[in-house]
């Protein structure tokens, strides 16, 4: 029986960031238990491709087993934090793009001596994204 998929708005989040919907499905069984070392697994997935189509990120809403709550607004440092990094062509731009889908930066956009700019923000779920745009 199919469930629902990760928040579409999890999904409008990445591809906004430039992402690509590259499936949607419905996962269980054996293996999948096996896998990420849970017992009784039905969750929904959606698998978005990078840009270069080199990369995948995999997004999850897990049915079952039922999970502890997490702190959504947790910081950076927390440990066990959930957090990826995408290298971005103009970090301006993407910011300007994600900003209407929820993402807020955490600290500042900031200047690492003369090679990159770089920013956390909070994307869906309480996930931290890091851009990196290279200046050299």
């Amino acid at each position: 029986m199919p469930g629902s998929p990760p928040p579409a708005s999890s999904i409008a989040f990445f591809v906004a960031l430039g992402l690509e919907l590259e499936g949607e499905a419905t996962v269980e069984g054996s293996a999948v238990d096996r896998l990420v070392g849970l017992e009784g697994v039905r969750s929904d997935i959606a698998m978005m491709r990078t840009p270069d189509g080199l990369g995948r990120l995999e997004l999850t809403k897990y049915h079952t087993p039922s999970s502890r709550d997490g702190d959504s607004g947790a910081p950076a440092n927390t440990l066990g934090a959930h957090r990826v990094m995408f290298a971005v062509d103009d970090i301006e731009d993407i910011l300007d793009r994600l900003r209407p889908h929820g993402a807020e930066l955490i600290g500042e956009l900031v200047q690492h001596e003369n090679s990159y700019r770089l920013c956390y923000l909070r994307g869906p779920a309480g996930i931290i994204v890091a851009l990196a745009e290279q200046t050299k």
